[in-house]
């Protein structure tokens, strides 16, 4: 696979190949990477919603009214759903939605997400991601100069210099995330991707079974 790398002032670049970089043909993984994505969702899902039933709500255990002779329809109890302030019927508990991905399922998904965007030519490298100082200005001019239209990035490095790191976070649209926490969900969330040298090469043993 062939990916732009770019100067570590964004000035100049050249075509490089990644002999590591994952391949595929046709759809193969596509299927574990959409199991992926939901799971990674999933397991975002704190799950804490909560209604009362009618055996939990607080009311009175009287009967409203006389059975017959009313005119109107029997009812038994206040704390019934139809009632002002009674119980839900059918309504939500606390729950685990977490779901469990095999350890070769997560790494065919993550070796599809890069190669998708890889394919679209949406994976940048660049030397270094640096900054003289931690001001967004300086930062902000070199990603342009990469992604003159960016919009939305994500900027993975080895580990981030505190320079860098405090001129990239104002800056909108953009994410930063070191190379050994990049997620399957994070390659597919963010249409760009600019990865540091060092992150790459972390990123291609991660996506090869590497630990």
């Amino acid at each position: 696979m062939k990916l732009k790398v770019y100067t570590a002032d964004g000035t100049s670049s050249e075509e490089k190949e990644f002999a590591a970089f994952p391949q595929f043909e046709d759809d193969k993984g596509v299927a574990a990477l959409r199991q992926v994505v939901i799971a990674h969702q999933a397991n975002k899902r704190q799950g804490n919603a909560s209604t009362k039933t009618r055996a939990e709500v607080s009311g009175t255990g009287k009967k409203l009214f006389r059975q017959k002779g009313s005119g109107t329809a029997r009812q038994g109890s206040r704390r019934v759903p139809h009632q002002r302030h009674g119980g839900v019927a059918h309504g939500p508990k606390p729950r685990d939605y977490s779901q469990k991905i095999n350890r070769k399922m997560k790494q065919l998904a993550f070796q599809r997400a890069l190669f998708e965007r890889a394919n679209e030519g949406r994976i940048s490298v660049i030397e270094a991601i640096q900054s003289e100082a931690p001001k967004t200005k300086i930062f902000n001019k070199v990603l342009t100069a990469v992604l003159p239209e960016h919009g939305k990035v994500l900027i993975i490095d080895d580990s981030f210099e505190n320079n860098a790191a405090l001129a990239a976070r104002n800056i909108e649209g953009v994410a930063l995330t070191e190379a050994g926490n990049l997620s399957t969900l994070d390659v597919v969330r963010f249409p760009h991707i600019l990865v540091s040298a060092k992150g790459i090469e972390t990123i291609l043993a991660r996506a090869n079974g590497a630990e």
